[in-house]
Protein backbone atom coordinates (compact mmCIF):
# COMPACT_ATOMS: atom_id res chain seq x y z
CA UNK A 1 0.00 0.00 0.00
CA UNK A 2 1.31 3.44 -0.86
CA UNK A 3 1.16 6.94 1.42
CA UNK A 4 1.16 8.88 -1.94
CA UNK A 5 -1.63 11.07 -2.97
CA UNK A 6 -1.80 9.46 -6.61
CA UNK A 7 -1.45 6.30 -7.94
CA UNK A 8 1.71 5.90 -9.24
CA UNK A 9 2.54 3.98 -12.96
CA UNK A 10 4.28 0.71 -12.45
CA UNK A 11 6.17 0.69 -15.55
CA UNK A 12 6.14 2.32 -19.45
CA UNK A 13 3.67 0.13 -21.09
CA UNK A 14 0.65 0.90 -18.13
CA UNK A 15 1.56 4.41 -19.38
CA UNK A 16 1.22 3.33 -22.84
CA UNK A 17 -1.56 1.38 -22.68
CA UNK A 18 -3.95 4.02 -21.61
CA UNK A 19 -2.75 6.25 -23.94
CA UNK A 20 -3.39 4.43 -26.29
CA UNK A 21 -6.91 2.86 -25.44
CA UNK A 22 -7.58 6.58 -25.29
CA UNK A 23 -7.04 7.06 -28.62
CA UNK A 24 -8.86 3.79 -29.83
CA UNK A 25 -11.88 4.58 -27.17
CA UNK A 26 -11.28 1.15 -25.38
CA UNK A 27 -10.66 2.68 -22.23
CA UNK A 28 -13.31 1.52 -18.81
CA UNK A 29 -14.67 5.23 -18.09
CA UNK A 30 -13.91 4.28 -14.52
CA UNK A 31 -10.18 4.12 -15.63
CA UNK A 32 -10.30 7.99 -16.82
CA UNK A 33 -8.83 9.03 -13.70
CA UNK A 34 -6.37 12.12 -13.19
CA UNK A 35 -3.59 10.12 -13.41
CA UNK A 36 -4.73 8.75 -16.39
CA UNK A 37 -5.42 12.30 -17.87
CA UNK A 38 -1.63 13.64 -17.06
CA UNK A 39 -0.09 9.84 -18.19
CA UNK A 40 -1.45 9.83 -21.70
CA UNK A 41 -1.00 13.39 -22.62
CA UNK A 42 2.75 12.70 -21.21
CA UNK A 43 2.49 9.84 -23.73
CA UNK A 44 1.24 11.86 -26.23
CA UNK A 45 3.85 14.70 -26.10
CA UNK A 46 6.79 13.04 -25.67
CA UNK A 47 5.84 9.65 -27.82
CA UNK A 48 3.47 10.75 -30.65
CA UNK A 49 4.62 13.80 -32.68
CA UNK A 50 2.57 12.28 -35.50
CA UNK A 51 -0.11 14.03 -33.40
CA UNK A 52 -1.39 17.87 -33.45
CA UNK A 53 -2.25 17.87 -30.38
CA UNK A 54 -3.43 21.75 -30.13
CA UNK A 55 -5.90 20.79 -33.34
CA UNK A 56 -6.45 17.51 -32.10
CA UNK A 57 -7.12 17.19 -28.55
CA UNK A 58 -10.33 18.56 -28.49
CA UNK A 59 -11.47 15.67 -30.50
CA UNK A 60 -9.47 12.95 -28.74
CA UNK A 61 -10.69 13.55 -25.68
CA UNK A 62 -14.61 14.18 -26.68
CA UNK A 63 -14.86 11.20 -28.73
CA UNK A 64 -13.12 8.83 -26.16
CA UNK A 65 -16.41 10.35 -23.45
CA UNK A 66 -18.93 9.90 -25.99
CA UNK A 67 -17.80 6.38 -27.04
CA UNK A 68 -17.78 5.76 -23.08
CA UNK A 69 -21.48 7.11 -22.76
CA UNK A 70 -20.26 10.31 -21.12
CA UNK A 71 -21.27 14.01 -22.45
CA UNK A 72 -20.19 17.06 -23.58
CA UNK A 73 -21.79 19.45 -22.54
CA UNK A 74 -22.05 22.94 -20.56
CA UNK A 75 -22.10 21.25 -17.47
CA UNK A 76 -19.74 18.02 -17.93
CA UNK A 77 -17.46 15.82 -20.18
CA UNK A 78 -14.79 17.59 -22.39
CA UNK A 79 -13.04 20.81 -20.34
CA UNK A 80 -10.97 22.88 -22.87
CA UNK A 81 -9.55 25.17 -20.70
CA UNK A 82 -8.19 22.77 -18.15
CA UNK A 83 -7.02 20.31 -20.88
CA UNK A 84 -5.17 23.31 -22.31
CA UNK A 85 -3.72 24.27 -18.83
CA UNK A 86 -2.49 20.50 -18.32
CA UNK A 87 -1.41 19.90 -21.78
CA UNK A 88 0.77 23.32 -20.80
CA UNK A 89 2.05 22.12 -17.82
CA UNK A 90 3.16 18.69 -19.39
CA UNK A 91 4.78 19.93 -22.51
CA UNK A 92 6.85 22.13 -19.37
CA UNK A 93 7.60 19.15 -17.40
CA UNK A 94 8.92 17.08 -20.06
CA UNK A 95 11.04 19.78 -21.72
CA UNK A 96 12.87 19.74 -18.32
CA UNK A 97 13.64 15.73 -18.36
CA UNK A 98 16.11 13.80 -20.03
CA UNK A 99 14.29 12.60 -23.18
CA UNK A 100 15.72 8.62 -22.35
CA UNK A 101 14.00 8.59 -19.20
CA UNK A 102 11.60 5.73 -18.39
CA UNK A 103 8.22 7.20 -19.40
CA UNK A 104 6.81 5.57 -16.53
CA UNK A 105 9.59 7.98 -14.22
CA UNK A 106 8.40 11.16 -15.85
CA UNK A 107 4.74 10.62 -15.36
CA UNK A 108 5.22 9.74 -12.01
CA UNK A 109 7.62 12.93 -10.97
CA UNK A 110 4.86 15.36 -12.81
CA UNK A 111 2.41 13.15 -10.82
CA UNK A 112 4.72 14.51 -7.31
CA UNK A 113 5.11 17.87 -8.33
CA UNK A 114 2.40 20.62 -8.14
CA UNK A 115 1.47 20.49 -11.63
CA UNK A 116 0.65 17.22 -11.38
CA UNK A 117 -1.78 18.57 -8.45
CA UNK A 118 -5.72 18.49 -9.52
CA UNK A 119 -6.03 22.04 -7.80
CA UNK A 120 -2.59 22.93 -10.28
CA UNK A 121 -5.24 24.92 -12.98
CA UNK A 122 -6.02 27.42 -9.91
CA UNK A 123 -2.50 28.72 -9.65
CA UNK A 124 -3.57 30.67 -13.25
CA UNK A 125 -7.15 30.55 -12.89
CA UNK A 126 -10.05 32.19 -10.09
CA UNK A 127 -12.14 29.36 -9.42
CA UNK A 128 -15.30 31.16 -11.51
CA UNK A 129 -13.54 31.48 -14.84
CA UNK A 130 -12.29 28.20 -14.91
CA UNK A 131 -15.43 26.73 -14.16
CA UNK A 132 -17.40 28.69 -16.53
CA UNK A 133 -19.03 26.92 -19.15
CA UNK A 134 -17.44 29.47 -21.92
CA UNK A 135 -13.76 28.05 -19.91
CA UNK A 136 -15.38 24.10 -20.52
CA UNK A 137 -16.14 24.99 -24.25
CA UNK A 138 -12.87 27.09 -25.47
CA UNK A 139 -9.75 27.72 -23.91
CA UNK A 140 -9.87 31.09 -21.76
CA UNK A 141 -6.79 32.81 -21.09
CA UNK A 142 -5.90 32.73 -17.29
CA UNK A 143 -6.49 35.72 -14.80
CA UNK A 144 -4.32 35.30 -12.29
CA UNK A 145 -0.70 34.33 -14.08
CA UNK A 146 0.46 33.41 -17.00
CA UNK A 147 0.76 29.39 -17.60
CA UNK A 148 4.29 28.12 -18.29
CA UNK A 149 5.71 27.25 -21.55
CA UNK A 150 8.74 24.82 -21.93
CA UNK A 151 12.16 26.24 -21.83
Amino acid sequence: MTDLPFRPFPDDAAVREIGQRLLDRSLPRADWTHEAHLGAATWLVRERPDLDLDAQIAAIISSYNLAVGGVNDADSGYHDTITRTYLAGVRAHVATRDPDEPLADSVNALLASPAGRRDWPLRFYSRDLLLSAAARRAFVEPDLAPLPRPC
